[in-house]
């Protein structure tokens, strides 16, 4: 039986494309071929996956534009939001949830952007 194997991409529209990939590769340090590109995965240990999760509402996406978010893995929560933070970006929050760290941007086109590093194997 075929199945989904992973996430293959996220796909939206914005005003200025090239603008944009500049931000993600100077900011967060991801490019590539067709635009801003990570390898699945560099992570070790227990078995990365992505998540597709639904809401009831866009209270959780917000102050995000669009009602989606795009969440990425990072190895180091606290040293990316001390790296964004020196490059002048606006970090909206930073937790500790025990299960894993979280911390939130926005994109230059009001994207949100999830950053999370996740310090306990999923239960």
């Amino acid at each position: 039986m075929a199945k989904v194997t992973g996430l293959g991409g996220i796909f939206y529209v914005v005003e200025d494309p090239a603008a944009t990939r500049a931000w993600y590769r100077d900011v967060l340090g991801i490019d590539g071929e067709y635009g801003p590109q990570l390898d699945w995965s560099e992570e070790t240990g227990d078995k990365p996956y992505s998540l597709i999760s639904h809401f009831p509402d866009d209270q959780y996406v917000k102050p995000g534009r669009g009602g989606f978010m795009i969440n990425l893995r990072v190895d180091d929560c606290d040293g990316m939001v001390a790296q964004l933070e020196a490059k002048g970006v606006k970090v909206l929050g930073h937790v500790d949830e025990g299960y894993g760290k979280f911390a939130w941007i926005l994109d230059p086109d009001g994207v949100k952007i999830e950053l999370w590093q996740q310090v306990q194997a999923p239960a």
